[in-house]
């Protein structure tokens, strides 16, 4: 174990243990201590769940990226484990930037992209980014003196060197392949397709998509490919782009391309893409697929424009619920995976009722929620429901039926800083009642719109007590209420 990996699995030790538990989320996880991001190495190693992240334990921001690491037997209760890469090489002395994970001859094998510094020929000092391995047995993981396996200098001459990362990796048949996320001459965003027999050398194969249109942002961050219900499917996190009235927002987006893949050519005709959450805080998501078939979701909830924490809090940093994917009438639908209702306790019920003005229910409050609401298509403009809340605090969603639009705003949550607390987005029309379920634990809100049809993600640091969860309508209308406490 080098000297910085040891210093920092030192250091989140001690720091995290002044940290109360119940200041952390209870099912979601969450930095140890410092500074966490993208999700990476989302897999299935040896019967259990592995998260590995971006990681700077040391502050509150984002630093000199280490790779941190939990495990779960069931994607609801999570262990943190010892960090697992340290920036302590010359080939990854600017960071261990985010990858993926695969499993080979009984190895855990983590790939992720090694940043360091050159010097070029007129003096100047340039970044690079190139891909590195590590091998382990689910608790430490050695770097292979091959590194780095796969540099820019295998690129065709109009790809970036500098914006070259982010590996995500499979085994198809003998060969494994990984894509990585890239820019062009042009600085727009592409992701780059690699092949190899042996995970140590590498192949270029082809520019796999690109931004064509120039309207999908630039550097294309966190790539995942994969096969779902007889469609491939290419994820990434554009930056940089500009909204598209609700489909897409400012800055930092995830999005998903639909398409056909062609094995053979490694051709991928992908359709338009479509937003992959609508809320404040979803950014970087990976996933993986479990031995029973399933393929999970996992992503960073947190956005680079927003600082939501308190002041004086020493972790920053969450990821999503993991969520189960299915693609249906044409969208990939999300959902909170089925281990969840292991953990719901005193269920509560409540079958047409009536909510004119405003209402509270007794029995209806809390903030480790699993809510359904229904509301039925009745004679009203608005419908608001207000979470996290009491005369101080709340979260709100408000619902607009003539428009077919939602909102959710955070400005009451108790954020201290001048960030985006609100966003807009289209529900889809032409249904009966609108059925809204939203995830509640101790710092954020996951609502899951029809079904999963749509996913809003929002961050809140609201104090616990403001736990009220209240209902109005400007006409009259009538709702289908399902309340479960989360106990982990």
């Amino acid at each position: 174990m080098s000297i910085e990996l040891k210093k920092a699995n030192e250091y989140e030790k001690a720091e995290q243990e002044k940290i109360p538990v119940e200041e952390k989320p209870a099912f979601h996880v969450a930095a140890p201590v410092g500074w966490i991001n993208d999700p990476n190495g989302f897999s299935w190693y040896q019967g259990q769940i592995h998260l590995f992240y971006q990681y700077h334990p040391y502050t509150t921001e984002w630093g000199p990226m280490h790779w941190g690491h939990s495990v779960s037997d069931d994607m609801i209760h999570w262990k943190n484990m010892p960090s697992v890469l340290a920036p302590d090489q010359e080939y990854d002395k600017r960071g261990c930037f985010s990858g993926s994970a695969v499993e080979k001859d009984g190895k855990h094998v983590l790939i992720y992209t090694g940043v360091s510094n050159v010097q070029m020929e007129n003096g100047s000092i340039q970044e690079r980014q190139n891909q590195c391995i590590a091998y382990g047995d689910g608790e430490i993981y050695v770097k292979s003196p091959q590194n780095p396996v796969i540099t820019g200098d295998m690129l065709p001459a109009d790809c970036s060197k500098i914006d070259f990362r982010d590996p995500k990796v499979w085994k198809k048949g003998e060969n494994y392949y990984l894509i990585v996320g890239n820019k062009n001459s042009e600085q727009k965003g592409q992701v780059v397709l690699f092949s190899s027999k042996n995970l140590e050398k590498w192949k270029f194969e082809t520019v796999l998509a690109e931004n064509s249109t120039g309207q999908i942002g630039t550097m294309w961050e966190c790539p995942d490919f994969f096969e779902l219900d007889g469609t491939h499917f290419l994820i990434c996190s554009p930056q940089n782009m500009k909204a598209q009235k609700y489909e897409f927002h400012n800055g930092n987006n995830s999005v998903y391309f639909a398409g056909k893949y062609n094995e053979t050519e490694h051709t991928f005709q992908k359709e338009a893409p479509k937003s992959l959450d609508y809320g404040l805080d979803f950014y970087a998501p990976q996933t993986t697929k479990l031995p029973d078939g399933r393929r999970i979701l996992i992503a960073w909830m947190k956005s680079w424009d927003a600082c939501v924490i308190p002041d004086g809090q020493k972790w920053q940093g969450m990821m999503t619920l993991p969520r189960e994917l299915r693609y249906m009438n044409g969208r990939l639908y999300q959902n909170p995976v089925e281990e969840l209702k292991q953990y719901r306790k005193n269920p509560c019920c409540l079958k047409d009722q009536e909510i004119s003005g405003t209402v509270q229910f007794d029995e209806v409050r809390g903030r480790m929620l699993d809510l359904t609401v229904e509301i039925e298509n009745g004679q009203f403009d608005e419908f608001c429901l207000e979470l996290a809340h009491n005369m101080e605090y709340t979260t709100t969603y408000t619902y607009n039926r003539k428009k077919q639009i939602m909102e959710v705003d955070r400005t009451c949550c108790g954020v201290t800083k001048d960030v985006i607390c609100r966003r807009i987005w289209k529900v889809t029309e032409g249904k009966e009642t609108l059925k809204l379920r939203f995830i509640l634990d101790r710092q954020s809100i996951e609502l899951f719109v029809n079904d999963g049809e749509q996913v809003v993600t929002t961050a809140i640091c609201t104090p616990m007590e403001a736990d009220e969860i209240v209902f109005s309508c400007d006409g009259k209308a009538k709702v289908n209420v399902e309340k479960y406490e989360i106990v982990v």
